[in-house]
């Protein structure tokens, strides 16, 4: 057994668990799920691979975890984001247009790419959508206390300006160009239906961003994610696979 450097075997556990999280979150952000195998987590972490089934049953589990571990650190960026802005309608949705485009330039949104396009997506659809529409929820608030009558689907709305800019940028565009280009268009979005304003300019929107995310560093720390203020957590461990579960490619 190893050394336990830790005040309680729960304290070790809890620290080993996230450490393989750690791994597997690092193996994605390289781009390619099909390189998170046990036998790789757990060569990063120093721990024989018969000891990663102590904490996730197969790899299904350990990338759902991933994703459950990503998506109140996402949340909490653009939560930060928001708190940030000014007031205006204008204001708050490009925070939020910003906070997302920062993070893809930043290479967070290469665990949701590369799980999406893991073999194994069927069954992590279910985490990957609870974390996706996780990143909705702060825009959906501001769109609330705006006054927006049906602010979840102007949310996803708006939320297709992001998404084109992601691709765009993965197609080598320019970040500034493209993220100055994706602000201006959901806040005219935003505009049409009566509650637009000002188009702050992307300097202003990344300097205000970056300011609330350096303040809490933690919150966006690839160590761990910070206490989401919305959003699930990772589900505790199954048990142990016995020796004749599937374990093809672990």
């Amino acid at each position: 057994m190893p050394k336990i450097h830790a005040a309680t075997v729960a304290d070790h556990r809890s620290q080993q668990r996230a450490a393989l999280l750690g791994a597997a979150r690092e193996i994605l952000e390289e781009g390619d799920a099909s390189r998170v195998t046990f036998a790789e987590v757990a060569r990063r972490t120093g721990l024989a691979r018969n000891s990663v089934y102590k904490y996730f049953p197969d790899r299904h589990h350990l990338l759902t975890a991933v994703v459950h571990e990503a998506a109140p650190r996402w949340t909490d960026r653009i939560h930060m984001a928001l708190a940030a802005a000014g007031d205006g309608p204008g204001e708050r949705v490009a925070a939020y247009v910003t906070a997302q485009l920062l993070m893809v330039r930043d290479g967070e949104h290469r665990i949701a790419r590369a799980v999406a396009d893991e073999q194994d997506a069927a069954a992590l659809r279910a985490g990957a959508d609870t974390a996706h529409r996780a990143l909705l929820d702060p825009l959906v608030d501001a769109l609330r206390d705006l006054g927006d009558d049906d602010p979840l689907l102007t949310a996803r709305f708006l939320q297709g300006f992001v998404n084109a800019a992601t691709t765009a940028l993965e197609n080598g565009a320019d970040w500034t160009a493209v993220t100055d280009r994706a602000v201006r268009l959901a806040v005219a979005a935003l505009g049409g239906l009566g509650a637009g304003g000002a188009v702050p300019s992307t300097g202003s929107a990344v300097s205000r961003t970056g300011s609330a995310v350096s303040s809490t560093g933690s919150a966006v720390s690839r160590t761990g994610p910070v206490a989401p203020p919305a959003g699930p957590v990772a589900p505790p461990a199954g048990p142990p696979a016995s020796p004749a579960d599937g374990r093809a490619g672990e």
